[in-house]
């Protein structure tokens, strides 16, 4: 347990120190917000690296590949496409819009108070929305690696962004982020080269060839709170505790159908025994996992499932608050696009990763389809594979970059959510946007405990969703359709707004009703993003009146370079000045 204690710290000390080099520099409000527009397009594309591989991307993707297959890879798919739609329709005009936020974009092109409203609370929704997983990955991580109880994790991720982000603003967390996409690189691609050996040296098995998922050897599994499981395999495990309500010390019969485990059951499997799951988490079976569109995991409807998908993590991107602050720290629309190929790279090399993990994972640690607790295989592999000093060290290595993912997200995600509370609420300088950054975490951290049991990548991608649902078409028609009006925009965002909320709150819930209709709220990018733009385009033809008075100055500054538009126009971010 020590080695993992080591690992974090190395990464809270590494974090402490890159911050405060960027504290050096961090002076002013513009410092704060957006870094005085002046990093450049290598060390920005890093630090969106960092941020953006979140808990979803370093656990969550391998995990539902694991329990689910081959149509998961969509996410990570999307997850890096994402950046190519942004780079195509948003980059560069937003960079120069001369914004610090989007609520900021929205109120200087449609000159309307009432749509920045909306806005800000859209971005702390979404933010919070990104923010619990986050944290929840962070009790995990630090629960499965050292047995510490699962609330650690999130207060301490929450200390550190805290200390990071109030101390040194985006100047500060540029660097710290920079650092942690290499830091999460190495992490996840060291590991995965002896992991492969080890398989090799296995014999090279195959996930695709098992009928259903098996132990692969005699295995333990205690429960860590009371469990219900569904039996496809009848097994006859040897157990120790509560098994459908009978206290039980010895062999138990396992029949097809769902059985319940108290806390604290203790159960011995058999090598070649068929892998219960946990109910509500139905693993795929056989050669389904590894078929695209193959309903694998019981998914209903996979065909709309992955074009909802495709459509939630391709536009959804865009309308994410702490990407999209990024870009206005470039010095110019320029130095956006160029970041933007970037990140396209450094996205890629990524993601050719966790997939490996969760096909492993698959075979080495299945009684997490048990347990439920799959975004943890990332973390289990190389005590499984590997074993032994060099298991716990790479174990270790893992938790290091798993961490860094926890920290730099969330630091992303703090700053955004900060900056709009401050912005639109305590309208103090940089003493507000401190206080800010305390509520922006404080929410999160409340609901980290309620969230627990739920899938990191799952969260996130319900937080996609309602980004494609609502910032994606006020993006794109506030930028590219000067039609646009103030009473349009508001009408989208509040219906975008409502469905997808709605939607993600009751799968959520878990209370989501079957067939289509719990198809359609679990997956609502498909109905939801096209429905804004709809609303947005039909309420603004209907109100050409109230088309803002400057919108073709404003299509001006988005669209000419820098160096053509040398006057920016007399509109400033409200309450900021460029000291």
């Amino acid at each position: 347990m020590t080695l993992p204690w080591a690992a974090v710290a190395v990464v809270v000390v590494l974090t402490a120190a890159v911050g405060a080099a960027g504290l050096r520099w961090s002076r002013t409000t513009s410092d704060f917000y957006v870094a005085s527009r002046s990093v450049s397009p290598w060390w920005n594309a890093s630090a969106i690296g960092g941020e953006y591989l979140s808990a979803a991307s370093f656990l969550g993707v391998a995990g539902l590949v694991m329990a689910y297959g081959a149509d998961m890879l969509w996410f990570p798919v999307g997850y890096t496409a994402g950046y190519l739609v942004l780079l195509v329709l948003v980059a560069a005009p937003l960079r120069r819009s001369g914004a610090y936020t989007l609520p900021d974009f929205a109120e200087a092109r449609l000159g309307s108070t009432a749509v920045r409203r909306a806005a800000s609370l859209l971005v702390v929704l979404i933010g919070w929305l990104y923010l619990v997983p986050q944290l929840v990955g962070a009790g995990l991580t630090l629960r499965t690696m050292t047995g510490a109880p699962s609330w650690v994790g999130p207060v301490l991720v929450a200390a550190v962004v805290l200390v990071t982000v109030v101390t040194g603003g985006m100047r500060s967390i540029t660097f710290t982020q920079a650092m942690q996409y290499w830091l999460k690189l190495t992490a996840i691609g060291v590991p995965v080269v002896f992991l492969v050996l080890a398989w090799q040296a296995d014999g090279a098995p195959s996930a695709a060839t098992s009928s259903v998922p098996v132990f692969r050897e005699r295995t333990v599994v205690t429960v860590s709170e009371p469990t219900r499981v569904l039996v496809t395999v009848p097994v006859a495990p040897m157990a120790s505790g509560t098994v459908d309500g009978l206290d039980v010390d010895g062999p138990v019969a396992l029949t097809a159908g769902e059985h319940r485990f108290t806390s604290g059951t203790r159960l011995t499997f058999a090598a070649g025994d068929a892998v219960p799951h946990l109910v509500g988490l139905e693993a795929a079976t056989g050669l389904s996992w590894s078929q695209p569109l193959s309903g694998a995991g019981g998914r209903q409807h996979p065909l709309y499932g992955t074009w909802s998908i495709v459509l939630a993590t391709f536009l959804g991107t865009m309308g994410l608050p702490h990407v999209l602050v990024r870009f206005y720290t470039n010095p110019d629309g320029r130095a956006a696009r160029r970041t933007t190929l970037l990140v396209l790279g450094l996205l890629g090399a990524f993601y050719l990763l966790p997939t490996a993990y969760g096909a492993l994972a698959r075979l080495y640690s299945p009684e997490l389809l048990l347990t439920g607790r799959t975004d943890a295989a990332v973390l289990l592999l190389p005590s499984r594979l590997v074993g032994g000093t060099t298991g716990q060290v790479l174990g270790a290595v893992l938790t290091a970059g798993a961490f860094a993912a926890f920290l730099s997200t969330s630091s992303g995600l703090t700053v955004s959510v900060a900056g709009v509370l401050n912005q639109d609420l305590a309208r103090g300088g940089v003493r507000g946007f401190r206080l800010a950054a305390v509520a922006a975490l404080g929410v999160p951290l409340a609901l980290s405990g309620l969230a627990a049991r739920l899938s990191v990548a799952d969260v996130v991608g319900l937080a996609f969703a309602v980004a494609a649902s609502t910032f994606c078409p006020l993006l794109v028609l506030g930028i590219w359709w000067r039609g646009l009006t103030d009473a349009g925009a508001l009408a989208g965002l509040v219906v975008g707004g409502t469905l997808s909320t709605a939607a993600v709150l009751t799968t959520l819930s878990g209370h989501g009703p079957s067939g289509w209709p719990g198809t359609l709220l679990a997956q609502p990018a498909a109905w939801a993003v096209p429905a804004t733009f709809a609303v947005m385009v039909a309420v603004s033809l209907l109100t050409p009146g109230r088309v803002a008075k400057d919108v073709s100055r404003t299509m001006v500054r988005l669209h000419t370079p820098e160096q053509v538009v040398l006057d920016r126009g007399p509109w400033q971010p409200r309450g900021r000045r460029q000291d």
